[in-house]
């Protein structure tokens, strides 16, 4: 774990504009800087970073957050590593707060080291094995992608690798997953005789393989287990080396094997990655997403196929984003990515993405295929089968338009529907006049003028508020500034409510100054702190007193209640 202090003291020596224009060429534009947003295609520049408010926002897309969250984003890392690589620009050390972590982080590290030595031995192997040479010639494979990607071989035999690591024995080979420990204690090399494809993290770090057969044999492929290093469920083969592919095209296709990525990149498709002998989980689409708005999903055309997609699907379901399009492809039968691209060529095969279905019909399609779509029967069954489906979905648009359709295959109104499913459909918002917006809530514009000027929470005196909502948001803002009166800008504020119930508020609220474009003066903020914080103190009293009164004429009051009724007029006399 990380302590809050490092991240508040990071946050104070960068400068998110420094920080974003590494990746993004900004503009000047009156106090903000602007670009064309990196995390969806546009023309016209909607991408605005803070230099005071030390936040960045776009205004096409919705995205915002802090320096560190743009990193995140970015790069596709997560929270300790995109701190880790911010503190080594900024010439700092990340402290570790336990000795337990202390112990990982060096355990890592060795990994890592253990990793790299194997990496290197595996592609010095592959340069002085012909036939493992022929092999990838044969799949189409030029020396120049074969390298992009790290490709190596892992020679026959038990113990290759007594050659890279004098110390057969260490534990670290056996946790790295390159060594396996027999029941008798002999070890052997875990990878023999195998076209190895290194696993790279976001950060360019080995952290596992995938080793294919060169002739018959199972398994076909053999992948690194889980290790301190690897988990399965959440790395993608071959994102590191399409990243920036993906930005280009805005678009990400997702295939099941190292061969399809490797070949479709050598065919000038550079923008796919695979899942890793896995389903595609909930953690692989957050990070797709993280890179792009759209996504393929490709399989086979077999059963097998089908049922993969099936589950990429439903781990979609709670992910995806109106904004975001998901798409399935099948590949016709007896073909794989890797085949019909050196068949049919980039452009067949970019043709036929053009083609793939969206979310939203593949999965209609395949629940109306299960029924009997020309009987009651059958449809009440549809809608059986659909309804913990649709509850997942996240996405609120996409959700309205699949209940509609939903409704129209049954023979039903939406509204008889979202009866049935018992949804509960939100009210229409007032609409305003154009080029007016709702006004925020008076807590929410006090939350607001917290984040641009965090020194105000010193002079706010309030009683403890109750109740959740913003009111729990704004009381935990003005404990959390009380404690912590150095603070300048919202970014330290936002990361250490990163993970609480308080954090999309705060964001959202963040997001919301962005569009202020500085309608306040600096003496003009405080000024509307205070009246504001006065309003919300007489709201407070007035409800107060009028309940007191309510209990007056239903019961009478105690002593001290109208004490507290007598305390409450006085002070609004005043």
């Amino acid at each position: 774990m990380i302590p809050q202090s490092f991240i508040q003291d990071l946050l104070n020596r960068l400068d998110i504009v420094d920080v974003i224009e590494r990746y993004v060429p900004l503009k000047k534009a009156g106090a903000n800087y602007m670009a064309c947003c990196p995390f969806h295609g546009e023309k016209t520049p909607s991408f605005s970073v803070s230099p005071t408010k030390q936040f960045y926002h776009c205004f096409g897309c919705g995205t915002h957050g802090t320096a560190i969250s743009f990193v995140m984003e970015y790069q596709g890392l997560g929270f300790v590593e995109a701190v880790e690589e911010l503190a080594r620009s900024a010439g700092m050390t990340v402290p570790q707060e336990a000795v337990a972590e202390k112990q990982r982080s060096a355990q890592s590290a060795d990994l890592a080291e253990v990793m790299l030595l194997a990496t290197r031995y595996y592609r010095d192997e592959l340069k002085r094995a012909p036939r493992a040479i022929e092999y990838l010639k044969q799949r189409g494979l030029s020396g120049e992608v074969a390298a992009r990607f790290g490709i190596g071989y892992a020679p026959q035999g038990w113990q290759n690798l007594r050659d890279v690591f004098p110390d057969y024995e260490a534990r670290s080979l056996v946790q790295a997953g390159l060594v396996i420990e027999g029941e008798n204690g002999k070890r052997y090399d875990r990878f023999r005789d195998r076209i190895m494809f290194p696993i790279i993290n976001p950060r360019g770090a080995v952290i596992g393989f995938g080793g294919r057969v060169l002739d018959q044999g199972e398994p076909k492929y053999l992948n690194s287990p889980e290790t301190p290093l690897f988990e399965k469920g959440q790395e993608l083969y071959g994102l590191y080396q399409a990243r920036k592919s993906i930005r280009e095209v805005d678009r990400v296709l997702v295939v099941e094997g190292y061969m399809d990525v490797v070949a479709l990149a050598q065919h000038g498709i550079e923008y796919a990655v695979a899942t890793l002998g896995t389903a595609t989980t909930p953690v692989h689409v957050q990070k797709l997403l993280r890179q792009s708005d759209s996504i393929v999903f490709c399989f086979d055309g077999d059963a097998a196929g089908r049922k993969a997609a099936w589950r990429a699907l439903e781990n979609s379901l709670a992910q995806v984003a109106d904004g975001k399009r998901l798409s399935f492809l099948f590949l016709p039968q007896g073909e794989d990515p890797d085949s019909y691209i050196r068949s049919a060529g980039k452009t067949a095969f970019e043709a036929m993405l053009g083609e793939a279905l969206p979310l939203s019909q593949f999965l209609l399609r395949e629940l109306t295929a299960q029924v009997d779509m020309q009987t009651q029967e059958g449809r009440a069954h549809l809608l059986q089968l659909a309804r913990p489906l649709l509850s997942q979905v996240a996405a609120p648009a996409l959700s309205l338009m699949l209940r509609k359709r939903l409704a129209e295959l049954a023979g039903i109104s939406q509204a008889e529907l979202e009866e049935l499913f018992q949804i509960k459909t939100a009210q229409k918002p007032r609409v305003l006049p154009k080029g007016r917006r709702n006004p925020p809530s008076l807590i929410r514009q006090i939350i607001q003028l917290l984040l641009v000027q965090p020194k105000l929470a010193q002079s706010a005196e309030l009683e403890v508020l109750e109740g959740d909502g913003d009111e729990a948001t704004l009381q935990a803002l003005l404990d959390f500034l009380a404690a912590h009166p150095q603070l300048k800008d919202a970014a330290p504020v936002i990361e250490h409510f990163r993970g609480s119930l308080h954090e999309a508020k705060l964001r959202d609220a963040a997001a919301e100054i962005m569009q202020w474009e500085d309608r306040f003066a600096e003496g003009e903020i405080e000024e509307e702190f205070l009246g504001a914080l006065a309003q919300l103190k007489w709201q407070g009293r007035q409800r107060e007193i009028d309940a007191l009164l309510g209990l007056a004429r239903a019961q009478g009051l105690t002593e001290s209640q109208k004490l507290r009724l007598q305390q409450l007029l006085l002070r609004g006399q005043e």
